[in-house]
């Protein structure tokens, strides 16, 4: 590999690790950003004459972790209980189906277990825009999902995954089918105007391309280490749902590391304990008011205590004998420390927006 492509290389995964953090006050532009930087890497890697050995597993790991941080902007931004609901549903669905894949590579899992995730928080989010959100039921937004489901992502991931067609490369072997994509569009376009207006109604004016405020009495440091102190508990589904989110995205990124070699088993249930200690540390940093407002800085100190525990953990117990890969543990570690701290944040934050949703539309949400 050349210089050049090393840098561009570098710069294409950069990009699609630090994009998806604007999904969090940005999240439709951001998104889709992160959307047209997922189609066009490969061939970005291709111009400069290098083609990524095990892309299909970097890619979906990629694809995971700006998931992750969507799901994560869902707690902090979504003010649709129902639609909240379904989003988690799509999103741990498709996480199962990627660790099954990567330990099978076995093709049509991606289609057994589509992305409809992304296009459903896109859909949310356009519909944000320009109209009201909270007061759509269940059947709108499962309605939803399911229209995204069979018309846009089982063509879609057989097409990418099962047939193993690139866009690109028909367009060029066959020029015809540049009408056919043109026509498609705007097909799609029509029926979306269709069903806008007569699903949607009417738009309010202006538009919200922000993400909403997060609601008074929770967007202090101090309001949100208060809830987490009366309410948070380490045996907790929200814990629960951090060791399975964290986990398996760890799992993802062991199989796509090119020196891991250790076992899934014992990084998933590794990468258990150090959630379990996070929550724990979470709860006692919150009783005794430890914050700080910066998201950057609340990584920051999570990063720290976190390299800290397993260095400590480590020495004790007398492992210290250069076994302990620290580029690996780094980088699993800031994986951690990143999507914990984010879903210790927000997790308050969506709980009471859910307190305070009217009675019957609160859902069943779990985080």
């Amino acid at each position: 590999m050349s210089t050049a492509t090393a840098l561009v290389f570098t710069a294409v995964v950069a990009g699609r690790f630090l994009l998806p953090l604007l999904i969090l006050r940005h999240p439709l532009p951001a998104i889709i950003a992160c959307l047209i930087l997922d189609g066009i890497d490969q061939s970005i890697f291709q111009w400069f004459g290098y083609d990524p050995p095990g892309y299909q597993s970097y890619d979906k790991a990629m694809d995971i972790f700006y998931l992750a941080i969507a799901y994560l902007a869902t707690l902090r931004n979504w003010t649709s209980m129902w639609a909240f609901q379904v989003s988690w549903f799509l999103y741990f669905y498709r996480l199962i189906g990627v660790v099954l894949f990567e330990f099978t590579h076995f093709r049509p899992l991606l289609l057994i277990f589509p992305n409809t995730f992304e296009y459903f928080f896109i859909a949310y989010e356009a519909i944000r825009t320009r109209w009201q959100v909270a007061l759509r039921d269940l059947r709108f937004w499962i309605g939803l999902a399911a229209l995204i489901w069979v018309v846009v992502k089982l063509p879609q991931e057989y097409w990418i995954h099962v047939a193993q067609m690139d866009v690109t490369d028909t367009l060029a072997d066959h020029p015809w089918t540049i009408g056919v994509l043109i026509g498609l569009i705007v097909v799609a376009c029509l029926g979306v105007r269709y069903l806008a207006k007569t699903y949607l109604g009417a738009p309010q004016p202006g538009w919200r391309i922000a993400a909403d405020p997060i609601p008074e009495g929770i967007n202090e440091a101090s309001e949100r280490a208060a809830w987490t102190a009366k309410y948070a508990k380490v045996r907790s589904m929200a814990t629960v749902e951090k060791v399975v989110l964290v986990g398996l995205i760890a799992v993802v990124y062991a199989r796509v590391l090119p020196d891991y070699e250790g076992s899934s088993v014992s990084l998933f249930l590794g990468v258990g304990v150090v959630v379990l200690i996070n929550a724990g540390f979470t709860l006692v940093a919150s009783r005794r008011m430890w914050t700080v407002e910066s998201a950057l800085a609340g990584f920051a100190g999570r990063l720290a205590f976190n390299v800290a525990f397993v260095l400590v953990a480590d020495w004790l117990l007398r492992r210290n004998s250069g076994d302990l890969d620290f580029i690996d543990t780094f980088f699993f570690l800031s994986l951690i420390s990143l999507i914990t701290s984010l879903h210790d944040r927000y997790r308050p934050v969506h709980a009471v927006r859910k307190h305070e949703a009217p009675e019957g539309i609160r859902g069943a949400a779990t985080a």
